[in-house]
């Protein structure tokens, strides 16, 4: 799990293609600091398994299934990518929950830059509209941020200079793929809503409590 606050921007260092899977190096500092086989680190919103490591790089095994849902798929060397270090139970939750699950892949519409942030309006596949609201989370491209209009098909947000400066959202521009991540937690409620427990109460099972008082009822009776 993670929280979508960038820890540093790495840099793509080799592609190795195995067919229905690549090898993908990449080249940082910051998230090598304690980081041990086995370990996850995001890389734009994807979550990937630490499988080799080095002095200043780590590699991981990215699946087919992963490069067709993700713009993972044709990464090239020399490309930047954000990276974050999964949390722990010390980790400030200076973000949203993020799971690095991305829900589908968007594409940047425009870039209306201001004189101390920038507006960027983002699409995104119609089924996730459901799951973002106005001043909602949202995660693109493995960063926190806050919906600023929610659309059917499309959303903006509001960028600051410390996110243009230290994320891959600062060269990101018009027809490039970004990955999105929605707030899980709209996604829980959606599912306890339609499976009726939330209709009413006597419909839910009896809680340990209520069972004993039952019992004890029948017993003075």
């Amino acid at each position: 799990m993670f929280t979508g606050i960038v820890e540093e921007l790495g840099t793509v260092e080799s592609v190795e293609h195995q067919g229905d899977a690549i090898r993908l190096t990449v080249r940082a500092g910051t998230v090598l600091e304690d980081a041990k086989l086995g370990d996850s680190i995001s890389v734009n919103g994807c979550c990937l398994t630490v499988a080799a490591r080095g002095d200043d790089t780590w590699t991981a095994d990215v699946m087919q299934e992963t490069l067709d849902k993700t713009s993972l798929y044709g990464v090239q060397p020399g490309d930047r990518v954000n990276l974050e270090r999964a949390v722990t139970a010390a980790t400030r939750l200076g973000g949203h929950i993020v799971q690095g699950h991305v829900d589908g892949v968007g594409t940047v519409v425009a870039r209306h830059p201001s004189e101390h942030w920038e507006v960027v309006e983002i699409s995104m596949p119609t089924q996730l509209a459901r799951y973002l609201v106005d001043k909602g989370s949202i995660t693109v491209d493995g960063v926190s941020l806050t919906v600023v209009e929610a659309a059917d098909e499309a959303f903006t947000v509001s960028l600051i200079p410390e996110t243009l400066a230290r994320t891959t959202l600062g060269l990101r521009q018009p027809g490039d793929r970004v990955n999105l991540e929605t707030d899980v937690i709209a996604k829980h409620v959606e599912k306890l809503l339609a499976s009726g427990y939330a209709d009413s109460p006597q419909d839910r099972p009896q809680g340990r409590t209520q069972g004993r008082h039952q019992k004890e009822r029948n017993a003075h009776d």
